[in-house]
């Protein structure tokens, strides 16, 4: 019969830190990666914009619903995985393991490639806020502080990250809630009476660029199940932890981009917007006009941690796909080990930051923008990255319950993943096509090149896995299985 569960495969002393995190720091950690603030003051005035004005807060609802739907299935298949390679063991127990060697290698290149675009981002805002305190370096110094120290606390105990993103999202929250209730109790520019389910405001202007700006806001909300090998209680945390983050996102922004178009009247929403210098400037005008005093400045400070708190993020997944990588012989072994005392994957982390080191340099000594160029061009491929691995694993779920023979409702098991496998694939068939004009790299070999990493790092992973089975059969048939 075979083995559904894989409990006990593979375990030994070389593990993750065990029942290190509990529900709460388990959901913030993933939400930090989502970097609230930064997607309220850096992504929602640009979705505006250029998507579909007074519709956001709709799509927003629509958008949270899609997650929902494959988050039913995550959480389902969840309860049989205990693995912290995530999409990598999913794509293993549903697909198997020359499919689950293409999703590990693309877990890699787009994670680190949204890790090297928030560096840019990072340190282009970071000059900015600093230089009104009279704190002047260039955006790469600072840049380079926070690759030092998001590799500090990647490379020490989970629980010392976990300690950090708590507190760092907690504040991110409470700024926003405290612009957007001030907004709430003036009664905004025009009243209250803003229709947030106005049909007819979601279909006007581009609905699918005002998708993937909403969809962009969710990024990391996947990775609950990188932590099931150190969550407390793993088959209770990992599903509670999954739809409580879907929920906080979801609602947050539903609420905020509301109250964003109140604050300025739904008519003169992109007009204001498009007369500023600088987008990002809307949400702090909305700060400064409706409770003012240190509030926008404390903001400024906020967007700087909310982006460290989403470096940290993606730094913790990298190293922990390298470390499943590694232990399961996708990569070289060292990558599969943990610190002998922190029980970290020290490897993993140390290879990353090293990776971002090199990239920070590159860009620097060209003289390239930190925001237009490395954060724009490099930042989309994560994106790719994760709807293509969404779609898959999508897929791994319907078969997963197939092939063993577990028991599921047909709603959690068939159905919903269906649908947002579908949609996943369908907005990844279109960055695909159109991510030169998504990233202004449109007419170059950029425009190519750039998409093409994420095919090319899954076709990699194939044959790294098919290596495996022609080398080591065995160990072959035991990926994606639990480690408990």
């Amino acid at each position: 019969m075979t083995d559904i569960t894989g409990v006990g495969a593979g375990v030994g002393t070389n593990q993750l830190r065990k029942n290190s995190l509990g529900l709460i720091a388990v959901t913030f950690m993933v939400i930090s990666a989502a970097a609230p603030l930064t997607g309220v003051a850096g992504a929602m005035p640009l979705a505006f914009m250029l998507g579909n004005g007074a519709g956001i807060p709709a799509t927003f609802i629509f958008v949270t619903l899609v997650m929902l739907a494959f988050a039913v299935g995550y959480v389902a298949m969840s309860r049989h995985v205990t693995n912290a390679g995530a999409f990598y063991a999913y794509a293993a127990r549903g697909l198997g393991g020359r499919a689950a060697g293409a999703v590990a290698i693309t877990a890699l290149v787009a994670y680190n490639a949204m890790q090297f675009g928030l560096i840019g981002l990072f340190g282009g805002i970071a000059s900015g806020v600093f230089a009104d305190f009279g704190l002047t370096l260039p955006w790469w110094g600072w840049s380079l502080m926070a690759i030092a120290l998001v590799g500090f606390l990647g490379y020490r105990q989970v629980d010392l990250s976990a300690k950090v993103l708590v507190f760092v999202v907690a504040l991110e929250y409470l700024v926003v809630l405290i612009v957007d209730f001030a907004i709430l109790g003036k009664g905004g520019a025009g009243g209250l009476s803003f229709n947030l389910f106005d049909t007819n405001a979601m279909f006007s202007g581009s609905l699918t660029a005002a998708i993937l700006f909403c969809l962009g806001c969710f990024i990391g909300f996947e990775a609950t199940t990188i932590y099931a090998e150190e969550a407390r209680e793993p088959e209770k945390t990992i599903p509670r932890a999954t739809y409580l983050s879907v929920l906080m996102i979801g609602i947050f922004f539903v609420f905020t981009t509301w109250l964003m178009i109140v604050g300025v009247g739904a008519d003169k929403l992109v007009p204001t917007i498009q007369g500023l210098p600088d987008p990002s400037m809307f949400f702090f005008d909305l700060a400064g006009q409706y409770v003012g005093g240190p509030v926008p400045a404390i903001a400024g400070i906020l967007l700087v941690s909310s982006l460290f708190a989403a470096l940290s993020a993606f730094h913790n997944y990298i190293a922990r796909y390298s470390y499943v990588a590694g232990r399961e012989g996708l990569l070289p072994a060292a990558f599969g080990r943990t610190h002998d005392a922190h029980q970290s994957p020290h490897i993993g982390s140390v290879v990353q930051t090293i990776g971002a080191l090199i990239v920070l340099a590159f860009f620097a000594g060209l003289g390239l923008d930190p925001v237009l160029n490395m954060f724009t061009w490099i930042s989309q491929v994560g994106t790719l990255g994760v709807l293509g691995m969404m779609t898959v694993t999508s897929v791994s779920v319907i078969v997963f319950f197939r092939r063993h023979g577990v028991a599921g409702s047909p709603l959690s098991t068939l159905i919903l993943p269906l649908v947002s496998g579908v949609i996943m694939a369908a907005l990844f068939v279109y960055i695909f096509m159109n991510f030169g004009d998504l990233t202004g790299t449109t007419g170059g070999a950029l425009g190519i090149i750039l998409p093409s990493l994420i095919p090319a790092a899954a076709v990699v992973g194939y044959f790294l896995a098919r290596r495996l089975e022609k080398t080591n059969p065995a160990r072959f048939a035991r990926m994606g299985h639990n480690h408990v």
